[in-house]
């Protein structure tokens, strides 16, 4: 514990503003979330209306181990919070009107599944499984703990445990390797196409990410994760962390090199430290001055952004039969929608997209009898968009769903909202609209990303999807923890 309890600030409330703000309150401090929206949970905020809930980001629940180490840090586990339901099927390939594949929880199951679609493939996805179980316990164990401040951090690995993570592999010839048929190819891709870059951009590592959605499984919170976000905040509050929402921060005041207070619309608080756990870009570019900035306005137009979205929330007052808990559309060509993300950023020919109803397990979300639909097709970051736009592909998307589904879903659609670039930049103040931080390229890894603390204010520190380890809610979590550490090292060293 610190001899003398520092003030810390922490903008924003998404996962890593919520994992740091307990850990920092829990070694000694006293911890203010600056949230400027009405509600906590940033991006895993929910929406609820004509008694409809539906989760407006995060859907899928991976990596379970992630959050129950968090939980027992606390001397808590996931069960004490919510129920966990393991999807079966874990999701829903639609190919086209009249071919889809349910990929079952059982991995033996799967494997025969494989065998089916593909002679041999059982067990070259035994071996492919096998490596990506390696990388999952190494990096998720070892590696996306690392704070990523410097090479040196990485001296500590075996070269051959480096070596065998495949960090300057590429992740579409990796999966090539083992398989052929497209449709299988499909199935392993697509984690990548909707939560990081190209497969050919991505570091053959990211297979750890197979082995969570593949063999560990996808799980559901009863309730949405709206009820995660209740335990991360329950957790805090029982830590003494104090939450401020509709409180946009405006300014950080810094003197000699270090953050002193922070500016909200009509109030000022003084301060030991801050955490950025919104949008990076933001906060330097607008609550700094240009010479207290680590990285220029040039080298965030470099970067490669993970897609941004373009989301429907639909009520439907009948049942639909042939949907399952999740459900990808892989029905038109994946290389020219990728190309249209990160080659070619314009808004989609013959986009891809996917398609949540939670109400399949949660009969919590929607009236008896009726379904959620949270419909998400990926977008390039930055695009200019519009109403008509989104009501362009609306018609689209719900004419392929209605294809797939033979029933006439719109003219049973209670309640619609939508969600895009626009959005995200006017809630998140997210750069170029982007809706899940960088893409994980290989100079986007690790030591590549910006870093989670400042290069010129000595007390500012950064964490959530644009610094390590990178996006996703897991990663967010780690964030936060790594932040933390890293504030409370600071204070070890520093009186404040």
């Amino acid at each position: 514990m610190l001899k003398k309890k520092p003030v810390i600030g922490i903008i924003g409330s998404g996962f890593a503003g919520l994992a740091a703000s307990s850990i920092l309150a829990s070694g000694g401090c006293h911890v203010h979330v600056f949230e400027k929206n009405s509600g906590i949970g940033g991006r895993a905020r929910q929406l609820e209306k004509n008694g409809f809930l539906f989760d407006m980001g995060p859907s899928w629940y991976w990596m379970p181990d992630v959050y129950e180490q968090y939980f027992n840090l606390f001397g808590k586990t996931t069960s004490d919070f919510y129920e966990l339901k393991k999807l079966d099927p874990g999701f829903t390939i639609i190919f086209d009107k009249n071919e889809s594949i349910d990929v079952p929880a059982d991995f033996e199951q799967l494997c025969e599944l494989f065998e089916h679609i593909e002679a041999g493939a059982a067990s070259r996805l035994r071996n492919f499984m096998d490596d990506a179980e390696y990388k999952y316990h190494i990096g998720m164990g070892n590696l996306i703990h690392q704070p990523g401040l410097s090479v040196k951090e990485f001296l500590r690995f075996k070269i051959s445990d480096v070596l065998r993570l495949q960090i300057f592999s590429s992740f579409r010839k990796h999966v090539r390797k083992y398989f052929k048929d497209p449709r299988l190819i499909a199935i392993v891709e697509f984690p990548i196409l909707f939560l990081g870059a190209a497969p050919e951009d991505t570091p053959a590592l990211y297979s750890l990410m197979n082995y969570a959605g593949l063999k560990v499984g996808s799980f559901y919170p009863m309730g949405g994760f709206g009820k995660v976000v209740e335990a991360f905040k329950s957790i805090a509050e029982s830590q003494g962390v104090n939450f401020q929402t509709s409180a946009n921060v405006e300014k950080l005041e810094v003197v000699s090199g270090e953050v002193k207070q922070v500016f909200l619309h009509n109030e000022r608080i003084d301060i030991d430290a801050v955490i950025g756990s919104a949008d990076y870009h933001h906060i330097e570019s607008n609550l700094l001055s240009e010479n207290q900035r680590s990285y220029p306005e040039s080298y965030w137009e470099s970067r490669t952004f993970a897609p941004s979205c373009l989301i429907f929330y639909l009520g439907v007052n009948k049942r639909l039969y042939k949907l399952n808990h999740h459900n990808l559309f892989f029905d038109k060509d994946i290389e020219k929608h990728t190309h249209e993300i990160y080659s070619d950023p314009v808004w989609p020919t013959d986009p891809l997209f996917y398609v949540c109803c939670p109400s399949k397990t949660d009969t919590g979300v929607a009236p008896e009898g009726y379904e959620n639909l949270f419909i998400l097709m990926p977008v390039a970051a930055g695009l200019k968009d519009s109403d008509e736009i989104r009501e362009h592909y609306y018609e689209l998307l719900m004419q392929r769903l209605e294809n797939y589904t033979g029933d006439k879903i719109r003219d049973f659609i209670i309640f619609k909202e939508s969600y895009s670039v626009a959005d995200f930049v006017k809630d998140y103040n997210a750069y170029k609209g982007n809706a899940y931080g960088l893409a994980n390229t290989l100079f986007q890894t690790a030591v590549f990303k910006p870093k989670l603390r400042s290069k010129k204010v000595s007390n500012l520190f950064f964490a959530g999807q644009l610094t390590v380890p990178g996006p996703g809610v897991p990663p967010s979590i780690i964030s936060g923890r790594l932040a933390a550490t890293e504030v409370l090292n600071f204070f070890k060293n520093h009186k404040p």
